[in-house]
């Protein structure tokens, strides 16, 4: 199980210091909007070639972009671990997909909430993970929509039929009261923004929602902290 804080929640006066706030964290996930694909405009390659050499964590680069094929093989060169990009933009996804491994990237698709997960099915073996938004894709803070649990589940099905190493991100409205709904369905990597850049201590946030999400895989987790302490206290 592992959690991508996304930056979008983060104060972008000092991201260098809120990457630091995050030391748990698998990974940063870093949202790039164009105010094309999406209505809402952030950061751009500039921003994501500076924190490649600031951060300690890899970067998780989300593109919500128009032309992805064109402009995501430079953030797999600015130093992003992994790249991904939407299958509505895409023009030509597996040649994209193959050139972000080349550069030395994972690549990653997305699907919006409307889009359907079983054309990708064949596709699988051409990317590392797959991306299924629990919201609209665009702002953060909206609320996790559980009519894509069904959608997570199906791909995780397709995954495991196939005995591919492909991981489920979900991505919107990750929270301490969702993240386990979207574990039991089959999701492995979380995004969450206001969950963990919202907290006092984000490290422990995370820790938190990673330890949410295990127990939900083990069996019924209730909406109470996780507690890791021995069950006798005496």
């Amino acid at each position: 199980m592992r959690v991508h804080p996304s930056i979008l929640s983060a104060d972008f006066t000092d991201l260098a210091a809120e990457v630091r706030r995050i030391p748990t964290a698998d990974a940063v996930h870093v949202d790039v909007m164009d105010g094309h694909f999406v209505p809402n405009l952030t950061l751009g390659l500039p921003v994501v070639e500076r924190l490649a050499q600031v951060s300690d964590l890899p970067l998780d680069c989300h593109l919500m972009v128009e032309a992805p094929d064109r402009w995501a093989p430079a953030y797999a060169e600015a130093g992003a671990a992994g790249v991904t990009f939407h299958a509505e933009a895409a023009a030509a996804p597996v040649r994209l997909a193959r050139e972000l491994r080349r550069l030395g990237a994972r690549a990653a698709v997305a699907l919006n909430p409307a889009t359907p997960v079983e054309p990708w099915v064949d596709l699988l073996g051409e990317v590392d993970m797959v991306l299924l938004m629990t919201v609209e894709p665009g702002f953060g803070g909206q609320s996790f929509l559980d009519v894509v649990l069904p959608k997570v589940r199906r791909l995780r099905a397709a995954i495991s039929a196939a005995g591919l190493p492909v991981a489920v991100q979900v991505d919107g409205g990750v929270s301490a009261e969702t993240v386990g709904r979207a574990a039991e369905a089959g999701a492995d990597v979380f995004v969450a923004g206001s969950a963990v850049y919202g907290a006092e201590d984000a490290a422990a946030a995370v820790e938190d929602l990673r330890a949410r999400a295990a127990a939900a895989v083990a069996g019924p987790v209730d909406s109470g902290p996780v507690d890791s302490g021995p069950a006798d206290r005496g």
